[in-house]
């Protein structure tokens, strides 16, 4: 019988069986940071509309009153779940 080399069937269920273990432990922790992610997501769009509100109030001298008033933004673009509203003095709120 000739020495060959490579790897047995064994060897390749223990390799796959370890690589699933990993996936099975790193998918989990994953999903967990979604909602993590969407909240930063949305804390950074607010910011951004603040600021192109601002920006709105120095070119016309007044507050928009709605998203869609402003150019480089919509609402369909919102990363927020239910969108943002902006108030009569100008703040930038989540709508929940």
């Amino acid at each position: 019988m000739k020495n060959e080399d490579g790897f047995t069937l064994i060897e390749m269920l223990i390799v796959l069986m370890i690589i699933s273990v990993l996936i099975l432990l790193t998918i989990p922790n994953i999903s967990k940071h979604n909602t993590l992610i969407d909240e930063k997501g949305c804390d950074a769009y607010v910011e951004l509309v603040q600021s192109e509100v601002q920006v709105y109030k120095l070119n016309t001298g007044s507050y928009p009153t709605s998203v869609d008033d402003l150019s480089d933004l919509s609402e369909d673009e919102s990363p927020c779940p239910n969108g943002v509203e902006i108030d009569a003095q100008g703040n930038v709120e989540k709508i929940d």
